[in-house]
């Protein structure tokens, strides 16, 4: 069933964790297929892990009896359940498009695996496309979990794979709106700089000669004493991308604890980055499709109160 497999995928997640010796993937990123737990039992200190990723096949390897108990605890979870808010902007046949909010992961990771935006589209919507697997089913496209705004959710096959064309091609765009620290100079530019897995710390992204090609539009949309609100638009799609450009560029976005300034000025949870619009072709109508959202209010608060400085 389609709770055993996600749940299968999240075991597999936790023992990479919790047994960092196990012979399975360190990154599921980039990987097709999924992971499929083919044995395991509490009450022996051994598992079988099967698991279907390109040219991998199944392993074993022992592991403690806690250790299984807390896997047993992730395979007994409840899944879909309505606990965790969802806003749905607009839906139809195949598609919704939601805002989702910030603190809200989008999908179950190493780690967390209950109160995602995967088990609010499970409760919410029930039917979701398959492509990306049982562990993302319906997700496109990615936000980070402090980053709000508008996302587009498939509902079926055909809806997955047209709109991840249209990502792909370019012709979905996605417009941001991030605060940044500092005066921003230039009116309009771009930064086109390679983003990959920092060398200093792993958990971060960063320039780096050998990363994915990557290129941010950008453009001020007010200045103000001390920071900058600006729009941004993104022709590739690599995590953190904004963040890390935007640190390149010396002006990071405000409320960055991973990439930005220490000490803040304003008593945040998180970064303020806003996907306001999302511009896509109907996928089997072929028509034009255009949504936006306002800022939320933590958002357009600080900007208020600069406004008044």
């Amino acid at each position: 069933s389609k709770d055993t497999m996600i749940n299968a995928c999240l075991v597999a997640m936790e023992i990479n964790s919790l047994l960092p010796g196990a012979d399975t993937p360190r990154d599921t990123e980039g990987y097709e297929g999924f992971y499929h737990l083919t044995s395991m039992s509490g009450d022996v200190t051994h598992a079988t892990l099967n698991y279907i990723v390109r040219d991998h096949s199944a392993t074993s390897f022992a592991c403690r009896k806690e250790t299984l108990k807390h896997i047993e605890k992730i395979i007994n979870h409840r899944w879909g359940e309505g606990t965790v808010k969802l806003t749905i902007k607009d839906q139809y046949e195949n598609m919704a498009v939601i805002n989702k909010q910030q603190g809200l992961t989008v999908h179950p990771a190493n780690g967390v695996y209950t109160d995602t935006l995967v088990n609010a589209l499970l409760y919410h919507i029930k039917d979701l496309s398959g492509i990306n697997g049982d562990i993302r089913p319906g997700i496109v496209h990615r936000l980070d979990k402090d980053t709000s705004g508008l996302m587009v959710v498939a509902k079926n096959d055909v809806a997955h794979r047209s709109l991840a064309e249209q990502i792909s091609t370019k012709t979905c765009r996605r417009i941001y709106y991030a605060l940044v620290e500092g005066v921003v100079k230039n009116d309009t530019g771009f930064v086109e700089k390679p983003i990959g897995r920092s060398k200093s710390d792993r958990k971060k992204m960063g320039i780096v000669p050998d990363g994915k090609y990557a290129k941010t539009f950008y453009t001020v949309v007010e200045r103000y004493e001390k920071n900058t609100l600006m729009k941004f638009e993104l022709t590739t799609g690599r995590t953190h991308q904004i963040r890390v450009h935007t640190q390149y560029l010396g002006h990071p976005v405000v409320g960055d604890k991973t990439y930005g300034y220490k000490n803040q000025r304003f008593d945040l949870a998180g970064q303020l980055l806003h996907s306001k619009e999302i511009k896509f072709v109907h996928p089997t109508s072929g028509e034009q499709m255009h949504f936006e959202c306002d800022l939320p209010d933590y958002f357009a608060n600080v900007l208020s109160k600069l406004k008044r400085v």
